[in-house]
């Protein structure tokens, strides 16, 4: 379900801010925008309740030494002194700060894999309902002054997009942004990543879901499993490192190449990643397709029993292994078996321009319709953290998610 701009974006800030809990509006250094309270003077009384955010900043204020920085739209922002200075607007009511957002450029792909996308296809967005180039960076820039410091580039797949080069190299100019990130299929890879590299990219993730061609070519209903070993080369080539390659794992289809896939990692740099296959509109999911990453785990122990954890970061989505001796390591994202919702950092821009706060949320709001709308920047960040305010402390369960209405993978952004 998508929230849209309409009449002005302030109304979207209304409506989600109502289902806030006091202690998460509280949070909003702004309250009310004085656009906003203008512009619904005529709201009933209970709406305006919102207002009382505005004069909790004094007592916020009274307890936490803070400086205020001008903005180019003429507001205000509160720079805390304290040991936690992160922004208000992308830290959720459970305390946890998104400082990791991923943007999908494009909703087309030149594969059709099986988990991803309906064998019929999906129906795609118009060209003119999509972020332009000038929106996507306008968005990244004031996600980057809100603390984000990594933004991975999906699709779709996103080195389809003809200025994909362009807005790496626009995205590398924002001060604060530490890493820029791109999931890719890796059919144009090869011939991209020099540019790409050039431009600024930093880290690349792979997808490839088995080593025999026949089998990913059924899998991805196409053929170039050549291009996509060609361009992983070029990213060892290049000194990527490591070179991440994802494998949705699936019963019946590719759960037999575990240990082919783990053998990858004792030459060469990569860390290959099993993904617990997750459920999306039209990948027709099953429960008894799903290979558990307890299940993946056992049977590369048998081979390999001396099988090391690696020490994890605070927001690592990944459960990372090594095998002793081996150049490069293998990791485990256990979405469904085992979620790792409580560290969660990610927040998700569509190539439409919706905010996703869950990858397996139904609920969407419309930064596209706000910029378009003309909202400043103070009145898109009521919007981002009223979004975020309203996040779950966990998804709901792989078979209630079996369930909900979502979209399709390939419509979200990998």
């Amino acid at each position: 379900m998508a929230l849209h701009g309409g009449r002005s974006c302030s109304f979207l800030w209304l409506r989600q801010a109502q289902a806030l809990p006091q202690g998460v509006l509280k949070r909003f250094p702004w309250g009310t925008p004085s656009r906003m309270q203008s512009s619904y003077s005529g709201v009933p009384q209970e709406e305006k309740r919102l207002e009382l955010a505005t004069a909790d900043r004094t007592n916020v204020a009274a307890k936490t030494p803070v400086q205020e920085l001008a903005t180019p739209g003429g507001g205000r922002r509160l720079l805390k002194e304290d040991p936690l200075p992160f922004s208000a607007f992308l830290t959720d009511s459970f305390g946890r700060r998104h400082s990791y957002l991923r943007i999908s450029l494009t909703e087309k792909c030149n594969l059709r894999c099986q988990y991803c996308m309906p064998e019929e296809g999906v129906k795609l967005t118009p060209r003119s309902q999509l972020l332009s180039t000038e929106e996507i960076v306008s968005l990244a820039r004031l996600f980057v002054q809100e603390g984000v410091d990594k933004i991975r580039l999906t699709g779709g797949e996103p080195l389809i997009r003809p200025d994909v080069v362009n807005i790496i190299a626009e995205l590398r100019k924002l001060e604060g942004l530490k890493t820029i990130a791109v999931t890719t299929n890796g059919m144009n890879l090869a011939r991209l990543l020099p540019s790409l590299k050039e431009a600024g990219l930093n880290l690349i993730n792979i997808s490839l879901d088995s080593l025999v061609p026949a089998k990913f070519e059924f899998i991805v209903r196409r053929k170039g499993f050549h291009k996509v070993m060609e361009g992983i080369d070029k990213a060892i080539e290049l000194g990527y490192n490591p070179v991440k390659v994802n494998c949705v794992v699936m019963r019946g289809l590719n759960e037999d190449e575990l240990l082919d896939f783990v053998s990858l990692t004792e030459d060469k740099p990569l860390e290959v990643r099993f993904i617990e296959y997750m459920p999306f509109d039209g990948n027709k999911w099953n429960f008894k397709k799903m290979v558990s990453y307890q299940e993946m785990l056992d049977r590369i122990r048998q081979e390999w029993p001396g099988l090391e954890q690696l020490p994890a970061g605070g927001t690592d989505t990944a459960k990372t292994y090594k095998v002793p001796g081996f150049r490069g390591r293998v990791g485990f994202i256990t979405s469904m078996s085992e979620h790792f919702c409580g560290s969660c950092n990610r927040l998700r821009i569509t190539a439409d321009g919706n905010l996703k706060v869950c990858l397996f949320g139904n609920v969407e709001v419309s930064l596209r319709d706000c910029l378009r709308s003309g909202a400043g920047e103070e009145e898109l960040l009521q919007i981002i953290g009223a979004a975020v305010g309203r996040k779950k402390r966990q998804h709901a369960g792989m078979f209630n998610i079996s369930q909900m209405k979502n979209r399709p993978m390939i419509l979200i952004g990998g």
